[in-house]
This record gives C-alpha cells, sequence and structure tokens, in this order.
C-alpha cells in the first residue's frame, strides 16, 4: 500500500501539497505531525473516503484512482479509524464470531487472549471503557488476518495498560508479515512501536528514517517533538 504525491485541499485551504506514504510487509510505519497536518487525510486519501486532486493509490501493485475500502478490504486492507468499536447490537463474542464467519482468518480464542478481551467476550460495546473498546476493535482486525493495516490514532486517550496492550498486539502483526501504518500524537508508544517514521508538515511528508533517527533529528525536535520529550524518550529507551 502507498499514496503518493496526493494534493488535497478543503474549502479553499491547501492540508495536502505533496504528500506520501507507505506500507511496508513486516514493518510499522508511523505518521507524526501536528492537529491538522493531514495524517488521517492520508489514511482516507488511500481507502477511498476522501479523493485527491493529484496522487496515486497503489495496493498489490495496482494503481487505483479512484479507490473503494469495499475493493481494497478484498485484497486484504484493513481500515482502522480512530472512533472504530464493534457495533452496539450484539455482545463482543457474537460480533467478533460474525467477522471469523464472514471473513475466515483467526481463532476467536486465539485474538481473545492476545487482547486480554477473556473476561469481556459477553459484554457490548457500550459497557466496555474506551481501552477495553479499543481493544475489542482491534480484535476486529486481527481475527481478518489482513495483509495491510491502516490504524488511526491506535492509542489516542488510552491508559498506559491498554496502550502496552495494544503496542505488542501490533509488533506480533509486524512480526508475521502484515503492512502495518499508525499515526497519532502519542509520541512515547508510537516510536516504541515503529520502525520508521514520517514527519508531515506543511503539506508534505519527510522520511526521518528509524525511531531513534527520529528523536535526533534536530528540526523535528525542534518543531514538533521537543527537547522534553526528546529526553523523556531516551531514559525511557534506556529502561526498555
Amino acid at each position: 500500500m502507498a499514496v503518493d504525491s496526493a494534493v488535497k485541499a478543503f474549502g479553499g485551504r491547501a492540508v495536502l501539497k505533496a504528500a506520501s506514504f507507505w506500507a511496508r510487509e513486516g514493518q510499522i510505519t508511523t505518521l507524526l505531525g501536528r492537529n491538522g497536518s493531514g495524517k488521517t487525510t492520508l489514511l482516507r486519501i488511500a481507502v477511498g473516503e476522501v479523493r485527491a486532486e493529484t496522487g496515486a493509490v497503489r495496493f498489490l501493485s495496482k494503481v487505483y484512482e479512484r479507490p473503494r475500502l469495499a475493493v481494497l478490504a478484498r485484497g486484504g486492507l484493513y481500515y482502522l479509524e480512530e472512533r472504530a468499536h464493534l457495533p452496539r447490537t450484539f455482545k463482543v463474542k457474537t460480533q467478533l464470531e460474525m467477522i471469523r464467519r464472514a471473513h475466515g482468518g483467526r481463532s476467536l480464542d486465539e485474538v481473545a487472549a492476545r487482547l486480554g478481551l477473556d473476561g469481556l467476550l459477553d459484554k457490548r460495546d457500550y459497557e466496555l471503557s474506551g481501552g477495553e473498546s479499543k481493544r475489542a476493535a482491534l480484535a476486529g482486525a486481527v481475527i481478518r488476518a489482513p495483509m495491510c493495516l491502516l490504524a488511526d490514532e491506535p492509542f489516542a486517550g488510552l491508559a498506559p495498560k491498554d496502550q502496552e496492550t495494544i503496542g505488542r498486539v501490533l509488533r506480533e502483526l509486524a512480526a508475521e508479515g502484515v503492512a502495518i501504518v499508525t499515526t497519532g500524537h502519542d509520541v512515547s508508544p508510537l516510536l516504541r512501536t515503529a520502525d520508521e517514521v514520517i514527519w508531515c508538515v506543511a503539506g508534505t511528508t519527510h522520511v526521518l528514517g528509524r525511531p531513534e533517527e527520529a528523536r535526533a533529528h534536530p528540526q523535528f525536535v525542534r518543531e514538533y517533538l521537543g527537547w522534553h520529550d526528546r529526553i523523556v524518550g531516551r531514559r525511557s529507551a534506556g529502561d526498555e
């Protein structure tokens, strides 16, 4: 999966001027940038929810002028939106079993164990905490066993324990060969799980390399990360 040189404006305001990203097999790429820098817009262009003025979307060696999520999903793409959650109609177990029967993939017991959902399967989404709901939504993706996972803000608003669980599962998926792209502002968990960092700024994208290279990039530190976060990140890295 890749988006090349996307251009997009909303209401006459250019959000993306020439922005790109890609998902590599067995790796996690994270898009970082301020609010309004176009991170989510790039993902939405990739799945066809937003149409770029110019640019190309590539998936499985095909170029799509007008990508549609339903078509891409049949090829193995899964889009996990920031506010994604399971429907409230049925219990978590029923929802996940419906996904498994419809699309195949992994067993419910395996996925529930990986995401700590064993004691939550008989609840409905509205009975779950924010972190539990996010883990249940991710379980839907894991059951599908996608080739490519686009996860918008997977750590947003979550307790450290939930962030740790989700980060671990994302790393496990990458180790199994899944190509993953994440976005967000939760710098510590995003950089802990990432293999590559792309900075979204001024309507464009800049490849910063590995997380340690991003933390050492002077302009990125100065304009986005901040010296405090850089120091905290180094201490955290040293503790692991």
